[in-house]
């Protein structure tokens, strides 16, 4: 089915920010890992592998279309250096995320492609809920500290590996 150009463009923009937030979700979840915050570094894990997951529907999409998908290029990654500064990092991609997929649901909606918006909607909730995450995150931080919260987020001696 042939798809609208600017819907193919819109859905290729958000390829581009889910394959950097892929890569930089799995550095942070590896870093965090090194750092010993295992358990947020399992929740960086799990969102990584949502965003492939993001990635994947928007390549069919883009195919079922006729278009042709972009996995040459990809959102700049924004790395920390500290725990903070990882929580930091993944909300500013968040904040990337939802202004430009509630610009594309419009487009897609003027365009009559209502199933591209729906997933653009789908989309959109899945990032409104990583970033009330890492701003609860970032605001715990915030109130006990960076001790405490690695206290919090490391698995204790017999769970190490």
């Amino acid at each position: 089915m042939k798809g609208d150009k600017k819907v193919i463009e819109r859905l290729n923009e958000a390829l581009f920010l889910e394959l950097g937030a892929v890569n930089q979700y799995w550095v942070h979840y590896r870093l965090l890992e090194d750092w010993g915050y295992t358990k947020l570094a399992k929740k960086e894990r799990a969102e990584s592998i949502e965003e492939m997951h993001h990635a994947d529907r928007l390549v069919a999409r883009i195919i079922f279309l006729e278009g042709h998908p972009n996995l040459q290029t990809l959102a700049p990654l924004r790395i920390g250096q500290n725990v903070k500064e990882v929580l930091e990092a993944d909300l500013a991609g968040e904040y990337d995320a939802r202004t430009a997929y509630k610009k594309s649901r419009d487009i897609c909606h003027e365009a009559g492609d209502y199933v591209s918006m729906k997933l653009f909607e789908e989309l959109l909730a899945d990032e409104e809920g990583h970033i009330d995450f890492l701003e609860t995150q970032l605001e715990l931080l915030g109130k006990i500290g960076e001790s405490k919260y690695g206290q919090l987020n490391a698995d204790s001696a017999d769970e190490a590996e």
